[in-house]
């Protein structure tokens, strides 16, 4: 059994990676910390899991009986937790906030891989620490990498997401509140969305002449969970040659399908897939990508990402079935 923790489980990916490992048939979940709930039952705070642990939030860490630990910090967080620990040889890490996803200047050396499947799976596996992927950059790179991988990014890239309430990270923000969200959308960070960095250096990895813009406006939505995303881009290339390059790109992974038909969130919400349509007109190629933002855009990620890291079947814990209705 791999033995893990999770630091700071409060929040809503704590909740629903928590979920993941107490039903994952190779995990042991040892503890998670949360600085804010110290002594209260997990269920308490997570009322979806009543009566599926006995845990309590604490404080304690007791890294040296660990085989696998996630941080749910926020980008602070988890820095200020590299700093002020000393981390057992043996101890493998994926990072959920934002802290490591980029390598800065003079990082060339950082022992941190950016932890898309889909983009580093081979990288991932032989990997100790893995910075997971924003869940809006999931959606994004996820529809984009095939033309990267096909040198056929040239020209802007257009993109709007939209993310349901989840999504804000904080459960007490009025970003949450049904007042709020019903019968609401609303823009935020328009062309400027953290996430952006994360993006660019993905994309330029596959294609390094890629230095287009990426024109990117994320909403609000007045839903629960999930990102629907539509991407517009230039492309001279015909539907079908474009349908087959993503076929054979995804073709060996487990999670990321190309549908034949429009998608819709509820086709993804609750399992840890991603489904891309793809449409054109003229020479105007319109790419929609659908995920759930709390499993494949985050939880359910770490998870796959835990899997490749122990050499486990990659979809062990991650059967998922969505509520298509």
């Amino acid at each position: 059994m791999i033995k893990t923790g999770i630091i700071e489980g409060a929040g809503f990916t704590g909740g629903e990676l928590i979920r993941l490992l107490l039903n994952h048939p190779d995990v042991d979940l040892q503890f998670v910390t949360s600085r804010a709930f110290v002594g209260h039952r997990i269920d308490e705070v997570h009322r979806g899991l009543y009566d599926e642990t006995d845990l309590c939030f604490t404080l304690d860490e007791p890294l040296d009986r660990l085989d696998m630990l996630f941080l749910c910090t926020e980008w602070k967080g988890s820095q200020e937790f590299f700093r002020t620990h000393t981390l057992p040889e043996r101890l493998k890490v994926v990072d959920m906030s934002r802290a490591f996803r980029v390598k800065g200047d003079g990082e060339s050396a950082s022992p941190f891989v950016y932890g898309l499947p889909e983009l580093n799976r081979r990288a991932i596996c032989q990997a100790r620490y893995v910075a997971n992927p924003g869940n809006f950059a999931t959606g994004i790179l996820l529809g984009l990498l095939p033309l990267g991988r096909n040198l056929m990014l040239s020209g802007d890239i257009h993109v709007q997401s939209i993310i349901g309430s989840t999504g804000t990270g904080d459960q007490s923000s009025t970003l949450t509140s049904f007042n709020w969200r019903s019968d609401n959308v609303s823009v935020y960070k328009p062309f400027v969305h953290q996430h952006l960095e994360e993006i660019r250096a993905a994309l330029h990895r596959q294609q390094s002449s890629f230095s287009s813009d990426i024109l990117f406006v994320p909403c609000h939505g007045n839903f629960t969970r999930g990102i629907f995303t539509t991407i517009m881009l230039k492309n001279s290339v015909s539907l079908s040659a474009l349908e087959d390059l993503y076929e054979q790109y995804y073709a060996d992974d487990s999670f990321t399908y190309l549908s034949p038909g429009p998608i819709d969130l509820k086709q993804v919400v609750h399992t840890n897939r991603c489904f891309i349509h793809l449409d054109k007109h003229a020479g105007n190629l319109l790419i929609t990508t659908c995920i759930d933002n709390l499993l494949k855009g985050a939880s359910g990620q770490a998870v796959h990402n835990m899997n490749l890291l122990f050499n486990l079947e990659e979809t062990v814990g991650l059967n998922l079935k969505s509520t298509a209705y």
